[in-house]
């Protein structure tokens, strides 16, 4: 058996810029705290909710050096070292480990879309590479590709492919991926809404968005379950769906960064390509933020 990296929710953690568009380091400091204060169970770092499309190289080791530094153990740390670019993800993939962090977050290859047995061989030279334990990111929405069931029944002999991060929505494949690979393969939610039924699958938890504008809320989704309160677990993922679907009812990070400077955090802008949210979309997050009791009417 694969010991996780963590279990509950660990948050997706947005990169909080200056109005100049540099990283706000100090207000990164400031939400890491506030995450390990609220019950948050990993910080995942330079994902694509924190917008490491659009960091440089440097930015982008310099937020992992900072996240391990500011954590400092007292949580898990995972850091997004993904690339379509096997030779690019194995240089940061060094970066990282140099850095201190618990374990990587790898994302399928995007635009070059890899066939199922170049997935095998990237991911492969990854995960050879280093020491650290490697969570696998499938999100075939963003990336175009697709991991297979038994894709990853053949990565996760690999010692230290130590978990997916499942974010095709398609619970049918979860099960499929528990069924072919139990033991050998974590499974982590990658979509808020579907915390129990992957909970349900043998789940050890979720790498979540929702956690950045309400950590103890998505902790305690997946407490409840660990506690053995499955009907508890439900009722607590029902009250978040509006919010939930409302974090993605425009490209992410683009709903969950309004949603953090509206709480009064200093998030701040969104880097081209993206761009702020319109005016339905904020509403709607607004209605959502109000009836999950985060904003006061």
């Amino acid at each position: 058996m694969k010991k996780p990296i963590f279990t509950g929710a660990g948050v997706a953690i947005i990169t909080p810029m200056n109005q100049d568009g540099t990283v706000n380091f100090d207000e990164l400091g400031r939400i890491i705290d506030h995450q390990i204060d609220n019950g948050t169970d990993a910080i995942i770092i330079c994902g694509t909710t924190g917008e490491s499309a659009t960091l440089t190289h440097e930015e982008h080791v310099a937020c992992i050096r900072y996240a391990v530094e500011h954590t400092a153990h007292r949580i898990p740390v995972v850091a997004g070292t993904g690339s379509n670019h096997t030779d690019y993800a194995i240089n940061l993939s060094h970066e990282a480990e140099k850095a201190g962090v618990d374990g990587l977050l790898l994302v399928t290859p995007y635009y070059n879309k890899a066939s199922q047995a170049g997935l095998v061989a990237h991911f492969t030279a990854i995960a050879n590479s280093v020491s650290l334990p490697c969570i696998l990111y499938n999100v075939p929405s963003r990336t175009g590709c697709n991991i297979q069931p038994a894709t990853l029944a053949k990565l996760a002999k690999i010692p230290n492919i130590n978990a997916v991060k499942e974010a095709s929505g398609n619970i049918s494949q979860v099960a499929e991926v528990a069924a072919l690979c139990g033991e050998d393969l974590n499974i982590y939610s990658g979509n808020d809404d579907q915390i129990v039924p992957i909970l349900s699958l043998g789940g050890k938890g979720v790498i979540s968005v929702l956690s950045n504008v309400a950590p103890r809320q998505a902790h305690d989704i997946c407490q409840a379950w660990f506690d053995g309160k499955p009907a508890e677990s439900l009722r607590l993922q029902l009250e978040a769906l509006e919010l939930c679907h409302a974090l993605f009812a425009d490209v992410n990070p683009i709903p969950v960064k309004w949603a953090m400077n509206r709480l009064g955090w200093a998030a701040g802008p969104l880097r081209l390509p993206l761009c702020p949210p319109d005016e339905a979309v904020q509403q709607r997050l607004e209605t959502a933020m109000k009836n999950y009791g985060l904003l006061k009417d």
